[in-house]
Order: C-alpha cells, then sequence, then structure tokens
C-alpha cells in the first residue's frame, strides 16, 4: 500500500491526513550540519556547584556532555517519526553565565546521509539540560529550561538557514 500524494506543508502527513514516516529513498546523500542550543536557569549556590565541580553526583556538565551525545545517538527511539541516522560528528559545548544564573547547552550534530540532523540537535541539548536538572535536583528544584531552538542547519535541498 503506497501513500497518497502530500498536500500538507507538514510533511509527517500524507494527503489523508495520516501520519507516516518521510520517504527519503529518492534524496541525495549530502552533508548535513545542525546547532541547537538551549538553557537552563538555576539558583547562584546551583551554579556554584556545577563550576566547582562539587555537586553530590560529581561532575555534571561532563556527565550531561555524554548524555546528550546518547541522545543525539537515540533520537529515533524517541521521536516516533524520526529516522535512524548513522551520525558522524556530535559536539556539545557549555557556557556558564554567572549573571544570569544559568548554563547554556549547544550541540551541533553531522551526518552524510538523505536527512537533516535537526532533531538530533535539538534532542542533544534537551537531554543535556534535564540531565543538569537530574543531577542538581537536590539542590534546586526551581531550575527553569527554556529556549531550545535550532539556530542553524547545512545540507540537503533546502540548503543553508540560520535562525533569525
Amino acid at each position: 500500500m503506497t501513500s497518497s500524494p502530500r498536500t500538507s506543508p507538514l510533511t509527517h502527513f500524507d494527503a489523508a491526513g495520516q501520519a507516516h514516516m518521510v520517504d527519503v529513498g529518492e534524496k541525495h546523500e549530502t552533508q548535513r550540519i545542525a546547532r541547537a542550543a538551549g538553557s537552563i536557569s538555576m539558583r547562584p549556590e546551583t551554579l556554584a556547584l556545577i563550576r566547582e565541580g562539587s555537586a553530590k553526583k560529581g561532575d555534571v556538565l561532563g556527565v550531561a556532555r555524554i548524555a546528550a551525545i546518547q541522545g543525539a545517538k537515540r533520537t529515533s527511539e524517541l521521536i516516533p517519526l524520526c529516522h535512524p541516522i548513522a551520525l558522524t560528528r556530535v559536539g556539545v559545548e557549555f557556557a556558564i553565565d554567572e549573571a544570569k544564573h544559568r548554563v547554556t547547552c549547544q550541540a551541533t550534530a553531522e551526518t552524510v546521509g538523505r536527512t537533516g540532523v535537526e532533531m538530533e540537535a535539538l534532542t542533544a541539548v534537551s537531554v543535556a539540560l534535564l540531565t543538569i536538572y537530574d543531577m542538581c535536583k537536590a539542590a534546586d528544584r526551581g531550575m527553569v529550561i527554556d529556549g531550545i531552538s535550532l539556530l542553524e542547519k547545512q545540507g540537503g535541498k533546502s540548503g543553508h538557514w540560520i535562525a533569525p
């Protein structure tokens, strides 16, 4: 059974409105890169625990980096209609903002393939920030995760896009 031609701009629905995995079989393989970012705000004392590496559970940012990479690799298991992607690189960087009492995470996902890696970059950031929350929640349950967004994507038919 083949799906009907698509009439919606939402690519994960066919003409009948049924969810489906997008067919990428005819797309050309290209290098694809996506960057995403987000942040977690907290009390100054909690940020000090992270910065000093003295949190009860250990090196918070080191564990969050590994969690982000693992999250990127498992995106298709978490997001139902994502294709499994052979990632060629996942980079994760953290920045501590003392003035705003927050940690910002930026993740870059790369592949050579037929579909983009935006979801992998966004998942990496989300999982990193959730890991920070998990590791510090005993000290600060009021942390706030926000601003998770795609910053840039390259490759594929739509080319290079940078967030406004």
